[in-house]
């Protein structure tokens, strides 16, 4: 591909679209699939093939990654397609800031490095993360972390960090090192001992952009995460990452950042980005962002305000020590105030003449007027008026609706626990609307979930409800999110067991198993269900969460144990086990007696073997207890003990169920008479 066609393209190529696709689909198969399963090979074949003919014409290929997109050639893909925003999600969840693959890869480093990254990552698990910087590696693969390592690329003046302060240091390398990615993938990410490019280097490959949906929004959602990290953090250490910022800011030609604000015409999109860049950037960089959202909406500023907010600004910059954090906090809450009331689609000039008139009257107190407040604030005070004077009808639903989508559901319940006696009709609207399942969509949308909240609506939760909530079990990417959703789902008098069994298609292996835990704790199953499908799934997560509630049907409990001891996956025998120690069917005496006696399974599992078959008292147990004491025999071909372990003592104690038994007895008294005190306990059962 030529330069000036580099320029110009604005999407992924369909070759690099197929590879990443091909790359998603492989690395879907080796996370559902066990280690060896006949899917796995050809998958990564099908990838290192695409890899090698887009490696024709180039040495590296190599792609950034975004928290919902990839970016690949300085293009972002789209963060709509499923496929590829899943793999993104997996690579961001284990913090790694690019993969590069070289020419003559073959496909078995790929499938090593795809079986790395198919580990569900869990606290300290993410591959990004590795101690030491140990990040797995191929010949011709390389997966880049996001990690401490590389801070001297970032960071300007080291010696300022502080000790303690490494999280919070780590998270604006990642911050500023994931921007550089998604503006020059291409550039730098496959060189990990080349610095990333300077702010002014940065700023010119966004302005020379086609300027995509995609790629605007990668832009725009690493410059917020900056903005909300600045805002939250005010100690003098994070002035490295504001400066940085500010110089990318300020390098922008004005048609760029007005693109950004745009951000493909999402009014919604704009002011939430305005408003965060106001409470966190530079104050030059908040002058710049909103001459940018008046120009992309078609608005005009009057020269004077501008020459005010610019007076504020060099006050911030260069007035003196006490001038500077006054005119700082001004300057933000004059803008904050006008963008409250200005819609940048539809303008409201009360709040911009509200603005400027306090701009120019302020005396210097610091006390605010008396203005417009939030949307959301005004409809619970609508709902609050309704309430009082029992009055219902359009206008106080649609206020309702208002304080939801605002986040004040806590408000609303707050009101219907305190309800005045004139309250009327507008009581009934409230108590419906809150318990409905809109509100309940809107509140398990916000991230973190809000629990109090949520416990509060779960008594008067309905069957649409708990639609709501077993649908964000399923969708859902943050695991603590799934697992508290899991210990309030179970607990209902609903009929909600033919909603869980309706979404047991999914092919993903996490919500397959979340859904067969939440059955089995419901103890509910619909008419003419059975568990046999998902026990004999290929996944031994899956599996084994089928095996377990298998087991809590009666008619099918024997058949799901007898699967479980014949399982080659430990865990699955364990499960079995432990299930057969309250009632052990004597069918599966030989199946537990294999377990007992299989040098391939871990000892503590045999010895659980051991001691089931003593407890069972049936004679075809003897035969496996007397081959695990059987040591072989003694020159004069008498029996003799087989070497002291622990199995060994357990078998042992479990012989003396069967001492009258001739057999038994002989080992027995071998064992009386060793001279390892450990022994002699195990058959007299002294202390035991």
């Amino acid at each position: 591909m030529s330069a000036a066609s580099k320029t110009t393209q604005s999407v992924v190529s369909p070759g690099e679209t197929a590879f990443l696709i091909e790359f998603s689909v492989a690395l879907h198969k080796h996370a559902m699939y066990p280690t060896g399963h006949q899917s796995l090979e050809p998958a990564a074949a099908r990838v290192a093939e695409r890899a090698a003919r887009l490696l024709e014409n180039r040495p590296t290929l190599a792609f950034g990654v975004a928290r919902h997109q990839l970016i690949i050639e300085g293009i972002a893909t789209d963060p709509n397609h499923p496929v590829l925003r899943r793999l993104a999600e997996t690579l961001h969840q284990h913090h790694l800031g690019a993969v590069s693959i070289l020419r003559g890869v073959e496909s078995h480093e790929i499938s090593g490095a795809l079986l790395a990254l198919a580990e569900e990552v869990s606290s300290g698990t993410a591959l990004g993360l590795t101690p030491g910087g140990r990040v797995p590696e191929w010949p011709h693969v390389r997966l880049h972390p996001l990690t401490l390592d590389r801070l001297e690329l970032v960071e300007e003046h080291p010696s300022t960090r502080h000790h303690g302060d490494g999280e919070r240091v780590r998270r604006r390398a990642q911050l500023w090192i994931g921007l550089a990615n998604a503006a020059m993938a291409r550039d730098w990410v496959a060189q990990s001992d080349t610095a990333p490019p300077d702010p002014a280097s940065v700023a010119k490959a966004i302005d020379h952009h086609a300027g995509s949906a995609a790629y605007d929004q990668v832009v725009i959602g690493y410059l917020l995460q900056i903005a909300d990290e600045l805002k939250n953090d005010t100690g003098a250490d994070q002035a490295g990452l504001r400066r940085r910022t500010a110089r990318l800011i300020r390098a922008l030609r004005p048609e760029t950042l007005q693109r950004l604000v745009e951000m493909g015409g999402d009014a919604e999109q704009r002011k939430t980005f305005v408003l965060g860049m106001t409470s966190g950037m530079a104050v030059d960089s908040v002058v710049k962002v909103v001459k940018a959202a008046a120009a992309a909406s078609g608005q005009t500023i009057s020269h004077g305000l501008l020459r005010m907010l610019t007076k504020l600004a060099t006050h911030v910059e260069a007035g003196g020590e006490q001038a500077r954090p006054i005119a700082d906090s001004a300057l933000r809450e004059q803008i904050d105030r006008l963008l409250s009331g200005w819609s940048l689609d539809d303008p409201s000039p009360g709040g911009y003449t509200i603005a400027l008139q306090h701009l120019a009257t302020r005396d210097g107190s610091g006390t605010r007027p008396v203005g417009r407040s939030d949307s959301g604030a005004d409809a619970l005070r609508v709902v609050e008026i309704s309430l009082e004077v029992g009055g219902a009808g359009p206008l106080v639903e649609r206020a309702i609706d208002d304080a939801i989508d605002a986040g004040h559901l806590r408000a609303l319940l707050a009101l219907l626990s305190s309800l005045p006696p004139e309250c009327g009709d507008a009581a009934d609207i409230l108590r419906h609307k809150v318990g409905g399942a809109g509100a309940l969509s809107r509140l398990v949308q916000r991230d973190p979930l809000d629990l109090e909240t949520l416990d509060a609506l779960l008594p008067s939760l309905s069957i649409d409800g708990y639609e709501v909530l077993l649908d964000a079990l399923i969708t859902t990417g943050n695991r603590a999110t799934r697992r508290k959703l899991l210990e309030r789902l179970a607990p209902t008098r609903l009929d909600v067991a033919p909603l869980v069994a309706a979404r047991l298609e999914d092919q993903r292996w996490y919500v397959l198993r979340n859904l067969l835990l939440l059955m089995e704790r419901l103890r509910q199953l619909p008419p003419g269900f059975s568990a046999t499908r998902w026990a004999q799934h290929p996944d031994p997560r899956v599996r084994y969460q089928g095996l377990a509630l298998q087991l809590t049907f009666p008619d099918e409990r024997e058949s799901g144990l007898r699967a479980a001891l014949e399982d080659a996956d430990q865990r699955i025998t364990r499960l079995g086990l432990r299930a057969c120690q309250d009632d052990c069917p004597r069918t599966l005496l030989p199946l537990i007696a294999n377990v007992a006696t299989n040098p391939q399974i871990s000892d503590d599992l045999r010895i659980h073997a051991v001691t089931l078959l003593g407890r069972s008292h049936e004679r075809q147990a003897l035969g496996a207890l007397i081959r695990l004491v059987h040591g072989g025999t003694t020159m004069l071909g008498r029996p003799k003990l087989g070497p002291r372990s622990l199995l060994l003592l357990q078998a042992l104690r479990a012989l003396r169920e069967w001492a009258s038994d001739a057999d038994a007895s002989q080992f027995l008294a071998l064992a009386r008479r060793s001279s390892d005190p450990d022994i002699r306990q195990a058959a007299e059962g002294v202390g035991v």
